[in-house]
């Protein structure tokens, strides 16, 4: 495979070294996910594929189901390819299920970015922001925070001020499709053979913004005005690749966000920092004497709604490290029976 092929692919390292113990089988790249089916890219072709019915009956977690973006070894001699092998992520983006399952959602895997898209109307908002760069650092991949609509505000830098308060060593981007050069700066930051997911909520015009990338109409886009809460214009996750070798993961908007996994020591670096300094080291930040995160707020260098977001986020990994622990045990199980025979 050559170094074209491989930048069209993204591949990575681990690929190309496991593809190799397998001669008989073909590499691929899933590129979009219904269900129990999938579309599979390789080298040469686009085809229908899913797992193979042992693999059905053996593996029981859903995080060892390929999902978009995953690099996987499949027999392609069939009409329908029959997916044989997952091969280890170098990143994966999940969310815990909306509702009352513990069971967590792949977004996509094996991505270098994740840019993560807040308009500039009344759908910006920091503590979902928070919340998306949590889920964003945990992954393996780097966060991008890419502010749409700029032509919607008279005071832009409100936004980016608001948006770097809370993304500490986070680039932070802005777009619009109301001027010719409004993608120029997103035009110049995306790089041949890195793949890039894109995430938010619904409307924020992640599907404009993805329509412009690949010069042709992918996505359904719907009209939303300054106030406009917008709805879902993506139902499906897929990729794509520009025509700069750009390798484009659309989602579909995220109603809520449910925490699965997440990294605080780069999220809340800021409060994590102040914590250091308390008095006693089980402090709640709460009344105990000497907190440092509380002076921080007397002092309005920490916003109260900040530390709440945090403390309400913490609650929540709390309970799923209880599940993920139980996932562990269930996910070396399988994999200690997922080998190719």
């Amino acid at each position: 495979m050559n170094q074209n092929t491989q930048n069209l692919f993204g591949l990575h390292e681990q690929a190309l070294l496991t593809a190799q113990k397998y001669p008989n089988l073909t590499l691929g790249r899933i590129t979009e996910h219904h269900k129990d089916r999938y579309l599979l890219m390789t080298y040469d072709n686009e085809m229908d594929a899913k797992v193979s019915g042992r693999w059905m009956y053996e593996v029981k977690d859903p995080s060892l189901y390929p999902t978009v973006g995953d690099f996987v070894l499949a027999d392609t001699t069939h009409e329908t390819a029959i997916i044989q092998e997952l091969i280890p992520r170098t990143s994966v983006l999940e969310r815990k299920s909306a509702g009352l399952t513990s069971d967590g959602q792949l977004i996509a895997a094996n991505i270098d970015y994740i840019v993560i898209c807040q308009s500039m109307n009344e759908n910006f908002n920091v503590r979902r922001l928070e919340r998306y760069l949590s889920m964003a650092w945990v992954s393996g991949a780097m966060p991008v925070i890419l502010l749409t609509k700029n032509d919607l505000t008279a005071h832009p830098d409100e936004f980016l001020i608001n948006a770097s308060s809370v993304a500490i060593g986070v680039d932070i981007i802005t777009c619009t499709d109301q001027h010719p050069s409004g993608y120029q700066e997103l035009e110049n930051y995306l790089k041949p053979g890195k793949t890039y997911v894109f995430i938010g909520s619904s409307g924020v015009g992640k599907s404009t913004v993805i329509n412009h990338l690949l010069t042709e109409q992918k996505m359904e886009t719907s009209e939303i005005g300054m106030h406009a809460k917008g709805r879902h214009t993506t139902t499906s996750r897929a990729l794509f690749i520009t025509s700069k070798g750009s390798i484009i993961i659309d989602t579909p908007g995220m109603r809520e966000i449910q925490l699965d996994h997440a990294d605080f020591e780069s999220t809340f670096r800021d409060i994590q920092e102040l914590a250091s300094s308390c008095k006693f080291n089980d402090c709640t930040h709460g009344k105990e004497p000497g907190c440092a995160v509380q002076q921080a707020i007397h002092e309005g260098t920490l916003s109260v709604e900040r530390l709440i977001n945090y403390q309400k986020m913490l609650k929540e990994l709390k309970y799923a490290s209880v599940r993920q622990a139980y996932l562990e045990r269930q996910r070396n199980k399988s994999l200690s029976k997922l080998k190719v025979r």
